[in-house]
């Protein structure tokens, strides 16, 4: 029965056409209390991601920047060079432990010198600013240009990571009181040195080129190899999965017969889909390190878990976009005698190729926040030398990526790593909006009207 029949008679109704009786009226209310849930529902996502987008960028952003002190140092040439030859062998038989004397006497040296005081501040606290990792820093330049010793440089390096800290408000006296690594002193001094200039926060372009660092050094801790590995596996990925994903797809789609067999294979990529991450990260262990001995923590090995992982999404965007051209398309094209082949290559993927490219790049995109997978394969490991070239083999060396990094300082004991995870996240997001940025470009590009 609907609304205009009763008993199959029309109903009569009574009154103005413009006078809404009480039927009209729950519908009306019912609409808008829909339309209320709608938005409700809208604007609780957009808070929900604002408050997360806030959050991270708010303790991230900090992340970028750095605090550094900078300092005089006489480099010199007895210490540093014993034998006098400027030999590279010799030189760098002089450990960091030689380097970091001599950067704390100089230091020291240099605030006597400049009337800093430093009551209340021992010289072993004053040393305490220098990070651990500036050090080998001065080593590594030293070596690089032996023409260097026996100058007075301006030298500058890291801070430490409780200094830092206390800049960037992460660091305050009250919890200096109950802190072991840093004082109230060192950090009056600290705001002494600061005023001085000797101190100063600026950005941080180490923290994108570095690689990652020990616990004893969060102020060292970077994201090159993490950047390098993610780069190279997404590239990886992309060669591996568009042209299998693409013919797979166009196969099931335009190809194959509906018979009992392709019903199978449509059921078991729906539930490949479905399945967690980790246990593509089970079945890449066994696999590709256990059974093919491919290198473990290598891109290679990160790429085909992920492959695995991204197919059946790619084969399920794309058989969509294939479907979505109209059946008129394909019988124009057969009526005109294109053969099954020309009709899918010459017409079909043309106009599909825009929901093809965009469901792939979404897909990597989704691969590339990927944790799991890649913590079962060894990716998580102390990675400190960079990768090689993608054509010089780099594409098996070790290396990390983005999510995994962030996995692995939000699990560190200093607050300085917590930071950084967060400044990962930030970037771990530009290179998620710059595929998103890609495949709508894509999708305008190739999009067609019919």
């Amino acid at each position: 029965m609907t609304d205009a029949t009763h008993n199959g008679a029309p109903r009569k109704r009574h009154g103005s056409l413009m006078q809404q009786d009480a039927l009209t009226r729950r519908r009306n209310a019912a609409e808008s209390r829909f339309k209320l849930y709608g938005i409700a529902a809208i604007s609780f996502s957009l808070l929900t991601l604002a408050f997360m987008l806030v959050t991270i960028f708010s303790d991230g952003v900090s992340a970028f920047r750095q605090a550094s002190i900078t300092f005089p140092v006489t480099l010199d040439a007895a210490k540093l060079d014993p034998k006098g030859q400027t030999n590279r062998d010799d030189m760098m038989k002089v450990t960091t432990i030689g380097y970091t004397s001599l950067l704390n006497k100089a230091l020291v040296d240099y605030l006597d010198q400049q009337g800093i005081s430093t009551e209340g501040v021992s010289d072993k606290q004053i040393a305490e600013f220098i990070s651990r990792d500036t050090p080998a820093q001065l080593r590594n330049q030293v070596i690089a240009d032996p023409t260097m010793l026996g100058q007075t440089i301006s030298f500058s390096g890291f801070s430490t990571g409780r200094i830092d800290g206390y800049f960037k408000g992460r660091v305050t006296r009250e919890t200096a009181q109950v802190d072991t690594n840093i004082s109230v002193a060192q950090l009056d001094l600290a705001d002494r040195l600061r005023e001085a200039g000797i101190l100063s926060v600026a950005f941080n372009w180490r923290f994108l080129t570095n690689p990652d660092a020990s616990d004893q050094r969060p102020e060292a801790a970077g994201l090159g190899i993490a950047i390098i590995g993610s780069a190279y596996m997404m590239l990886l990925v992309a060669v591996f999965v568009l042209p299998i994903g693409v013919a797979a797809s166009i196969y099931l789609e335009e190809f194959a017969p509906k018979n009992f067999l392709t019903d199978i294979i449509e059921v078991n990529i729906s539930i490949l889909a479905a399945v967690p991450s980790i246990v593509y990260g089970i079945l890449g262990l066994a696999i590709f390190i256990n059974f093919a001995k491919v290198p473990q923590s290598s891109p290679l090995v990160g790429a085909l878990v992920l492959t695995l992982m991204t197919l059946p999404t790619i084969i399920i965007a794309t058989r969509a976009a294939l479907r979505a051209v109209p059946p008129s398309v394909r019988d124009a094209a057969l009526g005109i005698g294109a053969s099954k082949m020309q009709m899918v290559f010459h017409h079909v993927l043309p106009l599909a190729a825009p929901g093809v490219l965009t469901g792939t790049i979404l897909g990597l995109a989704s691969a590339l926040g990927e944790t799991a997978p890649l913590l079962l394969i060894g990716m998580v490991a102390f990675v400190a030398n960079y990768p090689a070239g993608p054509f010089d083999g780099g594409m098996l060396d070790p290396a990390s990526a983005l999510p995994v990094q962030v996995y692995s300082w939000a699990s560190r004991s200093d607050p300085a790593f917590i930071e950084r995870s967060n400044g990962a996240i930030i970037v771990l997001l530009a290179f998620l909006m710059v595929m998103n940025i890609i495949a709508i470009v894509l999708r305008r590009r190739f999009e067609r009207r019919w």
